[in-house]
C-alpha cells in the first residue's frame, strides 16, 4: 500500500511540473499587479504597419509659417503615436495679396485643400457655395468662447475654427510718445497735434508700407467701422440695397490724407513684413496695422513698448473705436479625401495641451477654454476701448469691394485717382457685387 501511495505522489509531482512548463495551461497563482496598459499604442511595438496619408492645408498668413510648420510636425507625431497613421502635412502659404485668388482657383478647379483659412466675413459666401463642413458636432465646439463662436456660426452651423480673434486699431511706439509728452488721441485734431509734435521732435509720424494692397485697405477698414458704428448705423445695409454711396462717408479721407502726408517715403516699395520691422526699429511712431504684426515687431525688437489706440476720424470721440472681430478662421472642405483626418487637425488647433503655446507664439488672443496664457500688454490697450463700449464688429463688406478699396488707395497715394473717382468706382464695385447675389 505504501508503495502504491509513493507511486501516486510521484505521478502528481511529475504532472505538476509539466503543467508549470506548459504554455497552454492556466496558472493557479494570482497574476502580478502591473501598471495599466496605456491607451496610446506605440506603433513601433505593433506588428501593423502605419497607414500613410497626406493632408493639404492652405493658410493666408505667411508671417506665421514657422509656428504653423512646427504645429503641423506635432500633429504628425501625435497621429503616428495615437492612431498609427503616418501623416504628411503639406502646408501652403501664398502671399496675403494672392491668397484669395489662389484659393478660389483651387476650389473651382477641383483641387481644393483639405483645410484652408478664410476671413470670418467670407464664411457666408463660401458656405453658400458648399465649401464648408459643419463643425458643430466636433469637440472643438465645446471649448470656444460663446461670443467668439457667434462670429463663425451661420444658421446654427459652426462653419470654421476661429484663430485670430482680436481688438485692433493703430499700433504706436509708447517710448516715442512718452519722449514727446504725448498720449493716445481721442479726436482728429488730437492726431493732427501728435503729428506736429512728432515732426518737431524729429520723428516720422506714420510708417507706410503699401506694396501689398491689403495694408492700405486697413485704413478704410478702420475708418468705415468708425463712421458706421459711430453715426451712420444704416449705411452698410443701404449699400447692400443699392441705396447708399461712399459719398456719405467722404470724411474718412480727412484722416487718410493726414496719414499719407505724415508718413515714411517710398511706401509702394515696402511690404508689410519690412514695414513691421522698420516700425520696430523706430523709423516711425505709428503704424496703421493690426496686432497680428506684433510677432514680427517683437521679434525684431523684443524691448519695444508697443501700444494700440483707436483711429479717430473726426471730432466726435464716439466715432473713435477699435475693431473687435474674428478675422482668420480655419475651414474644413466637406469633400476632403481625408475628411476624418482633416477634422482631427481642426480639433487639434484647439488642443487642450498644445494650443496655448501656438496661440501665444503667434500673439493671438485667447479664444477658448483651453487657452491659459497671459495676453500681451497691447491687447490690454485695445481691450480698454472694448470695456468702454468703444468697439465695433468688423464690417461685412464684399471681398471684391475690399480688394478694390486697397487698389484705389494705392492709386490715391501715387496721385493717379481723386477722391471723387474713388467714390464713383467703389459705388460701382459694390453694385456689381450685389448683382452677383
Amino acid at each position: 500500500m505504501k508503495k502504491l501511495l509513493a507511486i501516486a505522489l510521484a505521478l502528481c509531482m511529475a504532472l505538476s511540473l509539466a503543467a508549470c512548463g506548459g504554455s497552454s495551461t492556466e496558472s493557479t497563482t494570482a497574476p502580478e499587479v502591473t501598471d495599466p496598459v496605456p491607451t496610446v499604442q506605440d506603433p513601433s511595438a505593433s506588428a501593423e504597419e502605419p497607414r500613410e496619408a497626406e493632408l493639404n492645408i492652405m493658410m493666408s498668413f505667411p508671417q506665421y509659417m514657422d509656428q504653423w510648420e512646427t504645429y503641423c510636425k506635432q500633429f504628425e507625431a501625435k497621429m503616428l503615436a495615437e492612431e498609427n497613421i503616418k501623416v504628411t502635412v503639406n502646408l501652403e502659404m501664398p502671399s496675403s495679396g494672392q491668397y484669395e485668388s489662389v484659393l478660389q482657383a483651387r476650389l473651382s478647379g477641383g483641387d481644393a485643400p483639405d483645410l484652408y483659412t478664410l476671413h470670418c466675413n467670407n464664411l457666408g459666401t463660401y458656405n453658400d457655395a458648399g465649401y464648408l463642413y459643419d463643425l458643430s458636432g466636433q469637440p472643438l465646439a465645446d471649448v470656444i468662447y460663446d461670443n467668439v463662436k457667434e462670429t463663425v456660426t451661420i444658421d446654427g452651423k459652426l462653419l470654421a475654427v476661429p484663430i485670430e480673434s482680436q481688438a485692433w486699431g493703430v499700433l504706436y511706439n509708447k517710448a516715442i510718445f512718452a519722449d514727446c509728452g504725448l498720449e493716445a488721441p481721442e479726436t482728429l485734431s488730437d492726431l493732427e497735434h501728435i503729428c506736429e509734435v512728432l515732426t518737431e521732435k524729429g520723428y516720422t509720424p506714420f510708417l507706410l508700407a503699401f506694396q501689398e494692397q491689403w495694408v492700405p485697405q486697413l485704413m478704410t477698414g478702420l475708418t468705415l467701422g468708425d463712421i458706421v458704428s459711430g453715426k451712420l448705423n444704416d449705411w452698410l445695409e443701404r449699400m447692400y440695397a443699392d441705396q447708399g454711396s461712399y459719398e456719405e462717408v467722404r470724411e474718412i479721407f480727412d484722416v487718410i490724407d493726414l496719414i499719407m502726408a505724415n508718413g515714411t517715403d517710398r511706401a509702394m516699395e515696402e511690404g508689410s513684413e519690412a514695414g513691421a520691422a522698420d516700425f520696430a526699429l523706430g523709423k516711425a511712431a505709428m503704424f496703421v496695422q493690426g496686432t497680428w504684426a506684433a510677432n514680427t515687431i517683437m521679434t525684431t525688437n523684443p524691448d519695444m513698448e508697443l501700444g494700440v489706440f483707436a483711429l479717430p476720424i473726426n471730432e466726435d470721440p464716439n466715432c473713435t473705436r477699435v475693431n473687435l472681430s474674428t478675422s482668420t478662421t480655419l475651414a474644413v472642405h466637406p469633400d476632403s479625401q481625408e475628411l476624418e483626418l482633416a477634422l482631427k487637425f481642426a480639433n487639434y488647433v484647439l488642443d487642450e495641451k498644445d494650443s496655448s503655446a501656438l496661440f501665444q507664439s503667434c500673439s493671438f488672443n485667447p479664444l477658448a477654454d483651453c487657452h491659459d496664457y497671459e495676453a500681451y500688454s497691447w491687447v490690454a490697450d485695445a481691450s480698454a476701448y472694448v470695456a468702454r463700449g468703444r468697439a465695433y464688429q468688423d464690417l461685412v463688406i464684399p471681398s471684391s469691394v475690399t480688394d478694390e478699396q486697397g487698389r484705389l488707395l494705392q492709386e490715391y497715394y501715387v496721385g493717379s485717382v481723386t477722391v471723387d473717382e474713388i467714390i464713383q468706382r467703389l459705388d460701382a464695385a459694390f453694385q456689381a457685387a450685389n448683382a452677383l447675389k
